[in-house]
């Protein structure tokens, strides 16, 4: 296959972290990849796939859905293959029977590459996939380390080395500088250096590692969403970095998720409230709170006095029940006129899409921010683990919404605090004015279509000069 063709496709791997949170970013990616006439082979495991949402049509001829089965591990629960599905004392377990994909996944490589009909041109993998890197240098295919976070991220990651830190601080603003992290979160990033636990390897060494092997770093960002940040990043990352575009969800996929959440009891719901008047609350699937935070979180929403709409999900292991029991005594009976709670599944496209939604109270992981600034939402921000926080001051930064009060050692917040936010967001004046017309400019960023898809189309022609040149 002739990969420095301009006409001729390319054969691209992809293979995500198995965090729903990067597997649908990485196949909006893949769609978007396959619609422009690329063969993608996208990998992940058996019940992982199972979960995507059905391939678009224009896209689905030229995908391959290629399941590798993780190993059982002794102490992982049956069917945990994503985040979502492991207990937080777990998590080294999953990484564990994650780096035993290795095997299959060379012997997929190895199949792949003894055709050159088959062939792939390049490997586009997460940046935890040191494996994925060894098999792609094996077998002489180019590999992109691809990272769903935000560019200034590698600035908070990468070990604090003097010239780490000069190239950031000659660059950044004072305000910048006075964003600094919080001690609480400091603490938090410290395994990531050293525990090492069952798994063997520490996740700095998994980045590393990944990143040594890599051609070009992919980033799911882009100039205009960070300014501040995104042309730093291949300085402190030393390699070539692509921007990918923000990978909103397509103007398709919108509709449709839209047209089938119509009838869902939570949209009904807000077809009786007036026009931005509800404070829609998500933090994710794989946030989960501790009994006490979901009570200070209530009780805030409760003092606030504005309408809300919660989707509360507890996290569980793989096929248990969900404790659904964990909200104040008596709360859902004082706020029955104010607000609706809900542990199911939610069409959270349908939801911020409503014109009942006024706000969104995110733990600010990146597709939620951008699904809610989609829909130019102001947010309330109360970011709990890994990304979050940087996401939350970058988006604090750019005047759309306001963080959650919190204790600077320990990181715990109170109902008061979560008042606070809320009604500074919420409430009509000028706070919320301020708080609209950030919202606006970076719904302009996200929603731009055109924008997104050149990104893909210099993507592309990227993967391709750089194909011609031999770069290795």
């Amino acid at each position: 296959m002739d990969a420095g063709s301009s006409s001729s496709p390319l054969h691209i791997v992809v293979v995500p972290w198995l965090a729903f949170g990067h597997l649908l970013p990485y196949l909006e990616l893949s769609e978007r990849l396959a619609e422009r006439g690329h063969r993608v082979s996208y990998v992940s495991t058996p019940r992982n796939l199972a979960r995507l949402p059905t391939l678009r049509p224009a896209a689905a001829p030229r995908m391959d859905l290629v399941a590798l089965p993780l190993p059982r591990v002794d102490g992982l629960p049956d069917g945990a293959e994503s985040t979502n599905d492991v207990p937080d004392d777990k998590r080294e377990l999953h990484f564990k029977a994650f780096d035993g994909l290795a095997a299959p996944f060379a012997e997929f490589m190895a199949a792949a590459c003894a055709d050159e009909a088959t062939r792939p041109h390049w490997v586009i993998a997460d940046c935890f996939h040191h494996w994925v890197a060894a098999a792609a240098f094996e077998h002489k295919v180019r590999q992109i380390c691809a990272r769903c976070r935000q560019a200034s991220l590698p600035c908070a990651m990468l070990p604090p080395t003097a010239a780490l830190i000069a190239t950031v601080l000659s660059h950044s603003q004072p305000s910048d500088r006075a964003r600094a992290p919080p001690r609480y979160e400091q603490e938090g990033r410290q395994p990531i250096y050293c525990n090492h636990g069952v798994s063997g390897m520490s996740i700095m060494q998994r980045l590393l590692l990944t990143k040594e092997r890599c051609t070009v770093v992919a980033i799911r960002s882009c100039v205009e969403w960070e300014p501040e940040s995104f042309p730093l990043a291949a300085t402190i990352l030393g390699k070539p970095v692509v921007p990918l575009g923000l990978l909103p969800p397509s103007a398709d996929a919108a509709r449709c998720a839209a047209a089938n959440g119509a009838e869902h009891a939570t949209v009904r719901w807000l077809d009786a409230q007036p026009p931005g008047s509800v404070l829609y609350v998500a933090l994710g699937s794989e946030v989960p709170l501790r009994v006490e935070q979901v009570h200070e979180l209530a009780l805030g929403l409760e003092l606030a006095g504005t309408r809300f709409l919660w989707a509360l999900r507890k996290a569980s292991s793989a096929g248990a029940a969900v404790d659904t029991d964990i909200l104040p005594p008596g709360f859902q009976e004082r706020t029955r006129g104010q607000g609706l709670v809900t542990t199911a599944w939610v069409p959270q496209m349908s939801i911020l899409a409503h014109a009942a939604v006024g706000g969104f109270l995110t733990h600010c992981g990146r597709s939620s921010l951008i699904e809610g600034l989609l829909f130019g939402h102001p947010l309330v921000m109360l970011p709990i683990f890994g990304d979050q926080g940087p996401n939350a001051r970058q988006m604090e930064a750019k005047k759309v919404g306001l963080q959650v009060a919190r204790d600077e050692n320990d990181g715990s917040f109170d109902r008061h605090g979560v008042a606070v936010a809320v009604r500074a967001v919420m409430a009509e004046g000028e706070a919320r004015s301020g708080f609209l017309a950030g919202a606006a400019r970076m719904q302009e960023v996200v929603a731009d279509a055109e924008r997104h898809e050149r990104y893909i189309d210099e993507f592309v022609q990227q993967l391709r000069s750089y194909s011609a040149a031999g770069a290795t």
